[in-house]
């Protein structure tokens, strides 16, 4: 695939030019697992600031032990760790191990786990390793997640294994960025179609109505229009900013793990990144799905995978052939990709393919269950309040229900902090998402992931529903159209066990994470399924999950989503 000038340049930028330059540029290693792997039971980190060039533009990045990614660190389940952290930033700075089931004022989130690790100062985090797995640590102060303060974690089980492997690799998915964050955080606040490069266009138009006929592309843009909605609103932020770094490595100069044929090879996937859902596959390899977000499961073979924000995904894969292979994982807009190669001598290369079609947004991204029955007929039809599309001005709370229905659908108030409501949420689980829907290849969902161990919350003590919300045009994100600065701590007694359900409001896939506790996702009949510390919400879906509140004090609630988290789409959750 031919390389844009701009890939070219991030090329050399981790090269000669670069060491030319007089400084050193933030990279993994070339070969294996990230640069510095540390072990034991003690650590010292130090976050700071590294220059660092992954664009032929020089730039500040905020990291550990002068690395990006941070250090992988390996702890053993059953050891108690101890973690020196101190901050060479002139601002305050904080560390949360995610995914780390620890006592609260061990969890790392700035005003409400402790104060933040003022500048040229230091904390210790403690704790017992009571899990097994691939986890992840980060940043929880602002943006510096965004710049850099990342890193991999990796928990041996203490009785060795389930799934043996010859080779184990942890490949770290992020997206980096030249510009400064704040900017970002502004440019979508004034306009949050800013990075968006995919909106539609007076050609895609005139296709449309050659393929599918001029009423029904009329009527398809007309909705949009009605609604204020675009049908290519995936990702708030792209590759017109973004470079998208495996193991730190951006795609003109990727990392490369060895293998020997018919070795079977562990891939730890973390997706480190602010803002972007990676798609996930290794072209004529079949990947055995074995854990999500360090929990093993029921192993199922796939051919692709979608990783949201915050997750993490194990798999085995076998190479037979002694040539190389490509991990591709393009990010859900298909605006770019990260890419990596599994060889079996150094400096292979495999062929890298070309990033899927654009996507859209389809009906049952917009009306869930009202939409799945006949989301064509949907589609195609005039929108008037007549011909079941009734909405108010905000946004797309439907009023009607389709055609053959039994009754109507109760109309949900928006207003400055929602502008759509989803009358009918969609709750199952089999659904890929929109890019890879009927795409031809094998692709993971929540429906083919069952957990291997008994749930953690067998019972039900207490119900709460929350919906995910926003105003696209004005850049606000919340929990029930209340964003965090406004809105009331939850509560929850101590042992008690909830179910928790979230109805996804919006057209954007939200990954939530809960601090402190795992959630238990529910099948569809209310039967336990899967554990996982980050469930990725999709739009106009409904998904239940169970939590036992059995850790005492102020915990973070959040979409991982980091510019939605600081748009407020964030609460605190007190265990008491």
């Amino acid at each position: 695939m031919p390389l844009s000038r701009r890939r070219f340049v991030q090329g050399l930028a981790l090269g000669g030019v670069a060491a030319g330059l007089g400084w050193t540029p933030g990279r993994a290693q070339v070969l294996g697992a990230p640069r510095t792997e540390l072990r034991g039971t003690t650590f010292d980190l130090t976050i700071g600031e590294l220059a660092v060039d992954f664009t032929g533009r020089r730039r500040r990045a905020t990291v550990v032990n002068g690395q990006l990614p941070a250090p992988l660190l390996r702890w053993r389940q059953g050891d108690t760790v101890t973690l020196c952290v101190r901050n060479a930033l002139p601002v305050t700075s904080s560390i949360h191990w995610h995914g780390i089931v620890l006592p609260a004022d061990m969890d790392g989130v700035p005003g409400l786990s402790f104060a933040g690790i003022p500048p040229g100062g230091a904390y210790v985090y403690r704790f017992a390793v009571n899990q097994a797995g691939t986890y992840w640590y980060h940043s929880h102060s602002r943006f510096q997640e965004q710049t850099g303060l990342y890193g991999p974690i990796v928990i041996e089980p203490r009785g060795g294994e389930r799934h043996a492997a010859d080779r184990d690799y942890v490949v770290l998915l992020s997206d980096w960025t030249d510009e400064d964050p704040e900017r970002i955080y502004a440019n979508l606040k004034q306009q949050s179609d800013y990075y968006n490069t995919a909106r539609p266009t007076a050609g895609e138009f005139l296709r449309d109505a050659r393929t599918r006929g001029l009423a029904a592309a009329l009527g398809e843009r007309r909705m949009w229009q009605r609604m204020r909605m675009d049908p290519s609103d995936l990702a708030d932020v792209s590759a017109m900013t973004y470079t998208y770094l495996l193991n730190g490595s951006p795609p003109a100069a990727p990392w490369s793990g060895l293998f020997a044929a018919g070795e079977r090879v562990r891939l730890r996937f973390i997706n480190g990144s602010s803002m972007t859902f990676f798609d996930v596959r290794i072209p004529g390899l079949t990947m055995t799905v074995v854990a999500a977000d360090g929990q093993d499961v029921e192993p199922v073979s796939v051919e692709e995978c979608r990783l949201g924000v915050a997750e993490t995904l194990d798999v085995i894969v076998q190479p037979a052939a002694d040539r190389a292979w490509t991990i591709f994982a393009q990010s859900m807009d298909r605006s770019g990709y990260a890419c990596g190669t599994l060889t079996p001598h150094p400096g292979l290369r495999a062929p890298v393919p070309a990033l899927d079609p654009r996507p859209r947004l389809a009906m049952i991204d917009m009306m869930g269950a009202m939409a799945m029955a006949d989301a064509m007929d949907m589609a195609s039809a005039p929108m008037s309040a007549d011909a079941g599309g009734g909405m108010d001005h905000a946004g797309m709370a439907m009023d009607h229900a389709h055609d053959g229905a039994a009754s109507a659908a109760p109309v949900l108030a928006t207003g400055p902090e929602a502008d759509m409501r989803v009358a009918q949420p969609r709750t199952n689980l089999d659904d890929p998402g929109v890019g890879l829907r009927d795409n031809g290849r094998r692709v993971l969902t929540y429906a083919d992931l069952r957990t291997l161990d008994a749930p953690i919350a067998p019972r039900v003590d207490r119900e709460l529903t929350l919906r995910l919300t926003g105003n696209m045009h004005r850049y606000l994100w919340s929990f029930d159209a209340t964003r965090f600065s406004r809105a009331p701590p939850l509560r929850l007694a101590q042992g008690e066990q909830v179910r928790i359900t979230l109805i996804n409001d919006t057209m954007m896939t939200h990954p939530i994470h809960l601090h402190g506790m795992w959630s238990e996702l529910e099948d569809e009949d209310g039967r336990f399924q899967l554990r996982k510390h980050t469930l990725s919400v999709q739009p106009a879906q409904q998904l239940s999950y169970r939590i036992c509140a059995d850790a005492l004090g102020r915990w973070a609630y959040h979409c991982h989503l980091l510019y939605h988290m600081e748009a407020g789409m964030f609460r605190e959750l007190v265990v008491a």
